[in-house]
C-alpha cells in the first residue's frame, strides 16, 4: 500500500536499514511528531538484510558497552510492545585464543568490561570451551572468554520491529521514496526533495549506509566511509547444529560461527579486504549479492574453520555469500551533527556492529537531536573527529581494505594503520626520517613517536608488554628530565582569533580569565552548559584584539565548530585556522635555557621571561614566537616558527645542541613525561562528561571574572554541593615495575572495583607504570580517603598493588617548570 509523502516533518531520516529505523523509533518515543523515515527501495535491503545478527555487549569502551547493553535489553521490550518478533535468542558468546597475545588481549578486555559494570565476562578454560561448544577441536587452544547474556537475532525482524514501533507512535515510514536533494539556507537544513515531492524540515538524519558518503557530498558534507566485500558461508542443515550453540569467535583465524536455522554460518574478517563500489553504489541495488572473490577471500578462512570445527568437513556447503558493507577510516561508526551544516545529523558506517548497536545508536542520535548534545561520551564516534581529506576516494578506498580485517586483528597498544599513510607532514619530516624516527599517524599527520639508534630499524614490534622501543623511549624521557630534548609538536592545532569582539567572545567561551596582559599564556578549558569539558588548550594574548589558541592535533574540526557555534554571528570576531602556517619545536629539560639563550635574541631568565608568558623572537635567520609552557613538566619553551623557516631553525637547534647532548624525542616520551605530572589528555582523561573539578583542574575556572563563562552555573552548583568530591581523577603508580598500563584497566579499592583507568604509560622517572583514572565513591574522596585505602590495578586478571595520589607523584608543586 503506497503512502503519500507529507509536506512537513519534524525530522526526515534517509535510509530504512536497522539504524534509520531505530532513529525513527526513538525520536517518536521522545514525542517528536510527524517523523518521516524514507527508504529508496525496501526496508533493510542494503546491508541490514545480510548481517549475521550477532548480539553482543563486550566492547572496547564504556559508552559502546552501554549502547550494546541497551540494544539487547530493548529487543525483548520491542517484541512486547509491537508483537513483532526480533528473533533474539540468548545463547551466549565464546571467544577463543590459540596465541599468547590473543589470550592476553582477551584477559584485558574481560577485565575492562567487568569494570564498566555493564556485562559479566568470564575467562574459561580449554575444557570449559569444549563443554560450551561441543563441536570444537580444542587442540592448540590456551583458553577463552565467555559472555552468557550475549546472543543472536534476525536483522530483518529487528528492523521491522523498530518500524512497527515507530509507526505505532506516529512516525511515517515509507518505502520506494528516494531523496534527491537536501535543501539548505543560512547554514541550516530546510527540507528535502524526493521523487514524490518535497518535505520541509529542520532536521535530516543521513542513515543511508553505503550511500551516505555520496549523499552527504552533494551538500558539501564529509562522511568518510566505503563499502567492502564481506563474506560468509552457510552449511547444509544438520542435527549437530543445535539452536543453543553459543556464538563462537576465533579472532586469530578471522572467523566467527553461529547456528542459523539448523545450519552453521561461518563468517570472515580477512586481514586484506577488497573494497567495492568505487564508482558509486548502483541506484537499483536491493537485496543484491556480489559475485565477489570467494576463492581468494573466503576459502582460506573456511579451511581453518574446518580444522577448528571438524564437523564442517562432513557436511555440505549450502551457500557462499558475498555482500557489501560499509567501513570507516578508524573502524568507529559515525554519529552526530556535522560541522558543515546545522540540523544535518549522521548515523552510519557501522563496521559490522550495526545490529548489536542499533538500539543504543538510535537512542543516542535521537537524544542528541532532542537535547542538542550527545547523551554520553561519544567522542570516538563524533563525526567531527573526521577530516575532509578522509572522504577522498583514494584515501577511503585504500583505508577500508585494512579496517575490515582490523576488527579481528590483535588490538595491540600503539598499533598503527599501514594503509593511506604519508598525507600530512611536518616541514622537518625528512630530517626526522634521517634521524631514524618511527612514525605514528594522527588525523593524517605523520608524527615521530620514537627514534631508533644506529643500526636499528625504526619499526614497531607489537606486544602487550614492553615493546621493542621501550628502552629507546626511556632514554628520550630521561633526556627531557635530566638534560634537554627536542620534540616536534608541529601537528598542534593553532587558531588565530581576532577582532574588536575577540575578547568578550573568548571570555564567554573560556573558563579561565583571558583578559590578561599581552604576552600572557592562559591554560583553559572550554565547557558546555553542563560543566563538561569540550576543549583543553592554551590561549595567548598577542595584543588588545588578537589571541593565539593552541590545541591538540586531533580536535581541529571540533574546536572550530565549537567556536563557530559560540561566537555570535553579528560579532566582530574572526577565527582563522593557522595550523599549517607554523612548525612547533618543544625544547624541554633543565639544559633548555642554556641551549637556547645563545640562539635567541631575548633574555630567557626567569625575571625577563616568566613561566606562562610568550614573546616574539628571532632565532638564526628566522622570526617566530616562544611560549614558556611545558607538557613535559620541566623547564622549557615551545618555539613557533613559520613553516618556510622551520628546517633552518631545526638544523640550527640540532647543530648547536650537540654541545648539550640534545636528544630528539618522540611523542611516546612526551606522553610518559606528561602522565608522571598528571597532565590531562583530552579524549582520554577528560571529555564532555567530566568537569574540571572532577579532573583536579578547578583552577581553570575563574569564578570571579567580570563575565560568566559557559558552564559557570554547573560548576558553581558542583562546588556548592561538593558532588565532584565523589568522582575524582587519581594518579596510580604500580609497585611491580614489569607490568605495563595502557588504559581501561580496572581500579580496585580494598578489593572492589571503583573505576577504570583513562590513560596509562610507563613513568621512567617514577620507576613503574603510571595510570590516571576516576575513582567513584559514595563518600568524599580526600587525601585521607586515598591514604587509608588499598588500591590495586587489574592487569589482565593480575591484581597489581599501586600507590595512589590526588596530586602528581612527580614534582607536585610544578617547581621544575618554573626553574
Amino acid at each position: 500500500m503506497s503512502q503519500q509523502v507529507p509536506d512537513q516533518a519534524s525530522a526526515v531520516i534517509i535510509g530504512g536499514g536497522v539504524t534509520g529505523a531505530s532513529v525513527a523509533y526513538h525520536l517518536a518515543r521522545l514525542g517528536w511528531q510527524d517523523v518521516v523515515l524514507l527508504e529508496r527501495k525496501q526496508f533493510a535491503c542494503g546491508t541490514t538484510w545480510h548481517a549475521a545478527g550477532l548480539i553482543g555487549t563486550m566492547r572496547a569502551n564504556e559508552s559502546h558497552a552501554k549502547l550494546c547493553e541497551y540494544s539487547m535489553s530493548l529487543l525483548t521490550e520491542l517484541e512486547e510492545e509491537t508483537g513483532q518478533s526480533t528473533g533474539f535468542r540468548q545463547v551466549g558468546s565464546l571467544s577463543i585464543a590459540h596465541s599468547e597475545a590473543r589470550f592476553e588481549e582477551l584477559k584485558r578486555v574481560a577485565a575492562m568490561n567487568n569494570a564498566f559494570g555493564v556485562t559479566q565476562v568470564d575467562m574459561v578454560t580449554v575444557e570449559e570451551i569444549g563443554n560450551l561448544f561441543p563441536l570444537i577441536e580444542t587442540r592448540g587452544l590456551l583458553g577463552g572468554s565467555y559472555v552468557a547474556k550475549d546472543g543472536k537475532g534476525s536483522p530483518i525482524d529487528v528492523t521491522n520491529a523498530f518500524i512497527k514501533g515507530a509507526r505505532q507512535r506516529g512516525a511515517h515510514c515509507i518505502e520506494s521514496i528516494e531523496v534527491t536533494e537536501v535543501h539548505t539556507a543560512k547554514g541550516r537544513v530546510t527540507g528535502v526533495t524526493t521523487n514524490q515531492g518535497s518535505i520541509k524540515t529542520g532536521f535530516v538524519v543521513n542513515a543511508a549506509g553505503m550511500w551516505a558518503r555520496n549523499l552527504a557530498r552533494a551538500n558539501g558534507v564529509s562522511v568518510p566511509l566505503h563499502a567492502c566485500e564481506h563474506y560468509y558461508a552457510v552449511t547444509e542443515k544438520d542435527d549437530a547444529f543445535t539452536p543453543d550453540l553459543p556464538v563462537l569467535r576465533d579472532h586469530d583465524k578471522c572467523a566467527y560461527y553461529r547456528e542459523d536455522a539448523g545450519s552453521l554460518l561461518v563468517g570472515a574478517f580477512e586481514k586484506n579486504a577488497l573494497s567495492w563500489g568505487q564508482n558509486g553504489i548502483p541506484q537499483d541495488f536491493c537485496f543484491d549479492e556480489l559475485t565477489g572473490h570467494v576463492e581468494q577471500q573466503l576459502y582460506p578462512v573456511l579451511e581453518d574453520a574446518m580444522a577448528r570445527v571438524p564437523k564442517l568437513e562432513q557436511v555440505g556447503w549450502r551457500k557462499f555469500f558475498c555482500g557489501p558493507e560499509s567501513f570507516t577510516p578508524d573502524d568507529q561508526f559515525h554519529l552526530g551533527e556535522v560541522p558543515e551544516l546545522g540540523g544535518y545529523f549522521v548515523a552510519c558506517g557501522l563496521n559490522s556492529v550495526g545490529i548489536q548497536s542499533s538500539g543504543g545508536l538510535g537512542k543516542a542520535c535521537a537524544e542528541w537531536m532532542h537535547h542538542g548534545y550527545a547523551p554520553m561520551d561519544l567522542w570516538s564516534n563524533d563525526i567531527r573527529r573526521m577530516y575532509p581529506f578522509m572522504s577522498n576516494q583514494k584515501f577511503i578506498e585504500e583505508r577500508v581494505t585494512e579496517t575490515l580485517g582490523l576488527l579481528y586483528d590483535n588490538h595491540y597498544p600503539f598499533k598503527q594503520f599501514e594503509t593511506a599513510r604519508n598525507i600530512r607532514h611536518s616541514p622537518i619530516h625528512e630530517r626526522l626520517v634521517e634521524n631514524r624516527a618511527c612514525f605514528g599517524q594522527v588525523v593524517g599527520w605523520e608524527r615521530a613517536n620514537w627514534f631508533a639508534p644506529e643500526g636499528v630499524e625504526p619499526r614497531y614490534k607489537y606486544s602487550f608488554g614492553k615493546q621493542n622501543w621501550f628502552e629507546y623511549s626511556a632514554a628520550e624521557h630521561c633526556a627531557a628530565r635530566e638534560g634537554v630534548a627536542l620534540f616536534d609538536q608541529s601537528s598542534f592545532s593553532k587558531y588565530l582569533v581576532t577582532g574588536r569582539d575577540a575578547l568578550p567572545a573568548l571570555q564567554k567561551i573560556c573558563s579561565a580569565d583571558v583578559d590578561v596582559e599581552s604576552g600572557k599564556v592562559v591554560y583553559t578549558h572550554w565547557l558546555n552548559d553542563r560543566g563538561g569539558i569540550e576543549a583543553d588548550l592554551t590561549v595567548t594574548r598577542i595584543d588588545e584584539t588578537t589571541f593565539w589558541v593552541v590545541s591538540g592535533a586531533a580536535v581541529t574540526i571540533k574546536d572550530l565548530d565549537w567556536l563557530r557555534r559560540q561566537i555570535p554571528s553579528d560579532s566582530h570576531c574572526t577565527v582563522v585556522d593557522i595550523t599549517s602556517s607554523h612548525a612547533v619545536f618543544g625544547i624541554m629539560g633543565p639544559a633548555s635555557r642554556n641551549l637556547l639563550q645563545p640562539l635567541i635574541d631575548v633574555d630567557l631568565s626567569n625575571d625577563a621571561f616568566a613561566f606562562g608568558t610568550s614573546q616574539p623572537i628571532a632565532i638564526g635567520y628566522a622570526t617566530g614566537r616562544a611560549l614558556r609552557v611545558s607538557f613535559v613538566g620541566e623547564l622549557g619553551w615551545e618555539l613557533y616558527v613559520p613553516t618556510d623557516m622551520a628546517r633552518h631553525v631545526f638544523d640550527l637547534l640540532v647543530e648547536h645542541g650537540k654541545r648539550y647532548n640534545l636528544q630528539l624525542a618522540g611523542l611516546h616520551a612526551l606522553d610518559s613525561c606528561r602522565i608522571e605530572k598528571k597532565f590531562l589528555h583530552f579524549g582520554h582523561d577528560i571529555g564532555d562528561e567530566d568537569t574540571p573539578l572532577e579532573a583536579g583542574a578547578g583552577f581553570v575556572c575563574a569564578m570571579n571574572k567580570s563575565s560568566r563563562f559557559i558552564g559557570y552555573d554547573a560548576i558553581a552548583r558542583q562546588k556548592d554541593s561538593r558532588t565532584f568530591m565523589r568522582k575524582r581523577l587519581v594518579q596510580f603508580l604500580l609497585e611491580d615495575p614489569e607490568e605495563v598500563l595502557y588504559h581501561h584497566e580496572p581500579i580496585l579499592k580494598d578489593g572492589n572495583i571503583v573505576g577504570h583507568l583513562t590513560s596509562g604509560n610507563y613513568g621512567h622517572t617514577l620507576g613503574g607504570s603510571v595510570g590516571l583514572g576516576y575513582v567513584r565513591s559514595s563518600e568524599e574522596i580526600t587525601a585521607d580517603f586515598i591514604s587509608a585505602s588499598r588500591f590495586e590495578i587489574d592487569v589482565a586478571g593480575r591484581k597489581i598493588p599501586a600507590q595512589a595520589s590526588l596530586r602528581a607523584l612527580y614534582d607536585p608543586t610544578g617547581a621544575r617548570s618554573r626553574g
